[in-house]
């Protein structure tokens, strides 16, 4: 096997491999030999078919299946022969059967990049500190109490703010029926925002089995890339009005909630330990953010293309499904692949480099994912999908089942570890300023809004 080594640019290389004509004759003979066995071809008994007339007609068929099997047996030994430590699946090119009776093909590859690592131990990390309003309590509580609200049909009322209407709707746009824009039996919390302010605004004053119009101006960078930038009229027909009887901010709307609640303070104090809690998780994970952040910006080098490439897909993959849900497509989200896949580049090479850094800091520190990480890790999802622990273990059949488990779990074994060595600075909480969304962004936001809430 003769193999040539070129260096593409940065991490990339393509190797040329090429096999002798011994070698490849031999895989020839005898994968003729098992198509001459059940050859059947008119003129000829079975298994006495001479050679030149299966090359005619089985010459192409033949050839492909032997390249394919060259490749897969000699691919590897090249690797470790030239020693490169390749990441990712190789792109393998030009597979020739060659005049001379070798043969070669070419393989682009990808290498692990090479680097020094630099501090990771004792980051300074800004912390918000985190406090709960009484304005953030009374807001769920009073979410708790239309909860559990039991609803009244109204008939002699129009529909006002806090009612629920019960409509049909069908959109228009310059006179012409928009097929995607339709709905039946929707429920529509006036006032929520949930449906639009200017729907929900146009249902206030309707009453049960009216019906009547309402234009929507939607803005270009509406969430619904269907009505962005349009004139949307709606034709709605109210079915069915209903307001909640919201109980009394008392003790006994307390014991309603729940029945580990005797007076309403009780409950308040719950609702406040809980927002803590999510607040503080939220916080968990932003401070891991940060840590990550810091360690890549600390740690410039090359990342392999390929594994850019497979982020950027995987992201894209993700975006169609979410969108498929909602009825659309990239295109008809109005989003450009090209310019999706080109504005998640940067973030794709700060997760592929995060990874590399986190798998060097593995080694550096030996930490490595233990039976008991696996037991907690499948205990944790059977609680979070009330599960048995070996109804979890049953979804992980093989080792490529595995791997991704195993790798969330180490990056989560090596980022608490990056937490307990780093020095955390308390702030003061000020409102972050939200990063702008691309319409790929706010299409799937949209449609996971509306899946969040049922409707």
């Amino acid at each position: 096997m003769q193999i040539t080594v070129n260096e593409v640019g940065g991490l990339t290389r393509k190797l040329k491999i090429v096999l002798p004509k011994e070698e490849v004759n031999k895989e020839l003979d005898a994968e003729f030999q098992k198509v001459k066995k059940d050859a059947n071809i008119k003129g000829f008994r079975r298994g006495k078919v001479p050679r030149h007339i299966l090359e005619k007609t089985y010459g192409q068929q033949v050839r492909a299946e032997v390249a394919e099997k060259l490749v897969q047996a000699t691919y590897f030994d090249a690797i470790e022969k030239e020693k490169l430590d390749v990441v990712a699946h190789p792109e393998i090119k030009e597979p020739v059967f060659e005049d001379d009776g070798s043969f070669s093909y070419e393989a682009e590859v990808d290498t692990r990049p090479q680097f020094e690592l630099n501090k990771y131990k004792g980051l300074e990390i800004e912390k918000q500190e985190i406090f709960v309003t009484d304005e953030e309590i009374d807001s769920e509580v009073e979410r708790l109490r239309k909860e559990i609200a039991p609803l009244r049909n109204i008939e002699d009322r129009a529909a006002q703010v806090s009612d629920i209407a019960i409509v049909d709707f069908d959109g228009f746009h310059d006179g012409e029926q928009m097929k995607e824009v339709h709905g039946e039996n929707v429920n529509v919390d006036i006032g929520t925002g949930h449906h639009g302010q200017e729907f929900e605004n146009g249902l206030v004053g309707m009453k049960k089995g009216e019906e009547s119009s309402v234009e929507v101006n939607f803005t270009a960078d509406s969430p619904n890339p269907m009505m962005a930038g349009k004139k949307i009229e709606f034709k709605i027909n109210v079915k069915d009005i209903k307001e909640r009887v919201l109980p009394d901010l008392d003790d006994e709307f307390a014991k309603d909630v729940g029945k580990e609640f005797d007076t309403l303070t009780a409950l308040r104090d719950n609702v406040r330990e809980k927002i803590l809690a999510e607040k503080e998780q939220a916080r968990s994970g932003d401070l891991l953010d940060k840590i990550m952040q810091k360690l890549v910006e600390a740690n410039e080098f090359e990342v392999p293309a390929r594994l850019v490439q497979y982020e950027i897909n995987e992201y894209i993959k993700q975006t169609e499904e979410t969108l498929k849900r909602g009825g659309l497509t990239l295109e008809s989200a109005g989003v450009n692949r090209a310019e999706a896949e080109e504005r998640y580049r940067d973030t794709a090479v700060k997760r592929v480099r995060g990874d590399f850094i986190l798998k060097k800091i593995a080694e550096m520190e030996d930490i490595k994912v233990l039976d008991e990480d696996m037991n907690n890790g499948f205990a944790r999802i059977a609680k979070q999908y009330n599960m048995t622990v070996p109804e979890v273990q049953g979804y992980f059949k093989s080792r490529d089942d595995m791997l991704p488990f195993i790798g969330e779990l180490l990056n989560e074994k090596i980022l608490n570890f990056l937490s307990e060595e780093s020095t955390f600075i308390e702030v003061a909480a000020e409102q972050e300023e939200k990063p702008s969304e691309s319409k790929a962004e706010k299409a799937v936001d949209n449609i996971e809004n509306q899946e969040k809430s049922g409707e």
